[in-house]
């Protein structure tokens, strides 16, 4: 590939992980930020922001392809918001003459009654397209990795409460991933014409309930964790008690707690076959994610 990919959402937890692979494989690759001064990872810094339009227009001029790995949970506001930059985004990647968009969504069956969370990710998969530019998704879970939201949550429930008393969304099942998988298919999918306008789920080898999750996430901290699910704790409440035991963003937080109701496992295996990957386990990414964080400090 000679012509440069764009990432939009280049300096986030996926993104700045996406970046460095991109390079390592030959790729050129244009580091989309608001602050391209201050840019120190891998590719080329360029300025741009999804939440301004014209600021696009350079930012993808040339680019054969554009990630689009950007939200804007937040915001209270994430819906129209997410939903005004990906239609802002799609139809720059249209003018800029960009061959495909790829999109990291999330898991979630089409006929459940999705999370608000959710349904912005189903809405922003067809907005970015509108223009016309095929999309390739990929639909995930939970990312375990550090600085990703959804571990940092579980990390720091298991680390600050030896006692839990959880809303009954402990008890929903989901298909956790390592960031390192879910780059592996980001990078993956990106040579492969076939995967072009297509959707894709995503998910580690293993189905576990949060409750699981947190459990072995204890057993390999080698902390005690007793944990009490009542049924009266909503995710409004579920949202406040985030708050008093960890540091994750309120809003972002509350948001993502709404879409712990929904049981979000693969249902469709396509991409093993089209990306193979020996995928890592739970206690494996656990493992690897408490790891960074020791190195990062």
């Amino acid at each position: 590939m000679t012509e440069p990919v764009l990432v939009a959402g280049a300096t986030g937890f996926v993104g700045r992980r996406l970046v460095d692979a991109l390079v390592a494989t030959g790729v050129e690759v244009r580091a989309m930020t608001r602050r391209p001064d201050a840019y120190d990872g891998a590719g080329e810094p360029v300025a741009g922001d999804v939440h301004d339009a014209p600021s696009l227009h350079d930012a993808l001029a040339g680019c054969s392809a554009a990630y689009y790995l950007v939200h804007s949970l937040g915001s209270d506001d994430f819906e129209r918001l997410d939903a005004e930059a990906a239609r802002a985004f799609g139809k720059a990647c249209a003018d800029a003459g960009v061959g495909r968009i790829v999109y990291l969504g999330g898991l979630g069956s089409d006929g459940d009654d999705l999370s608000a969370h959710l349904r912005s990710r189903r809405q922003v998969e067809s907005l970015l397209g509108e223009s016309g530019v095929p999309v390739t998704v990929l639909r995930a879970g939970i990312v375990v990795g550090h600085g990703g939201l959804s571990w940092e949550m579980t990390r720091q429930l298991v680390d600050h409460l030896p006692l839990m008393v959880t809303p009954r969304w402990v008890s929903t099942r989901t298909q956790p991933i390592a960031v390192d998988d879910v780059v592996g298919y980001l990078v993956g999918v990106l040579e492969l014409p076939e995967t072009a306008g297509e959707t894709y789920e995503i998910g580690g080898p293993e189905v576990l309930r949060y409750a699981d999750m947190m459990r072995r996430v204890a057993t390999i901290r080698g902390r005690p964790l007793v944990i009490l699910p009542v049924p009266l704790l909503s995710p409004a409440l579920s949202a406040l008690w985030l708050t008093l035991v960890t540091d994750v963003d309120t809003t972002a937080g509350r948001n993502l707690i709404d879409s712990m109701t929904n049981e979000v496992v693969v249902q469709d295996h396509r991409i093993r076959e089209l990306v193979p990957r020996d995928l890592l386990g739970y206690d494996q990414a656990v493992r690897r994610a408490l790891a960074e964080r020791r190195d990062a400090r």
